[in-house]
């Protein structure tokens, strides 16, 4: 009913930049938070920014500074710049929305989406 997508990802050398972009799509009355999140091997899931319906913005302290997060609330795509890149950031990168869905007969419910990821890779 609802799908979630990534891209974007890459790979660059350490200082570099990359953009990821994730759209959401399907049976979407609204969208509340969407966030992205990395994962490391070895490594738990962690959250590295998230942005509101209101669009206040949070980020992980290790990327305060380097990373922006950004929505675009028509198109239900979120974005991360990404700057400063270290070799620290390589993970698969995974964007996560918190739908409020609404079904065929106007029912609405609330459930939590991932994407399937996308694989950053910063170079040294």
């Amino acid at each position: 009913q609802v799908q979630v997508s990534e891209s974007g990802g890459g790979l660059v050398q350490a200082g570099g930049s990359l953009r990821l972009s994730c759209a959401a799509s399907g049976n979407i009355f609204r969208i509340n938070t969407m966030s992205w999140h990395r994962q490391s091997p070895g490594k738990e899931r962690e959250l590295v920014a998230s942005i509101s319906s209101g669009g206040i913005t949070n980020y992980d302290g290790s990327v305060k500074g380097r990373f922006t997060i950004s929505r675009d609330y028509v198109a239900n795509t979120v974005y991360l710049q990404m700057g400063s890149l270290e070799p620290e950031d390589t993970a698969v990168y995974y964007c996560h929305a918190e739908v409020r869905v609404k079904t065929s007969g106007w029912r609405l419910y609330d459930n939590d989406y991932w994407g399937q990821g996308t694989q950053v890779t910063v170079s040294s």
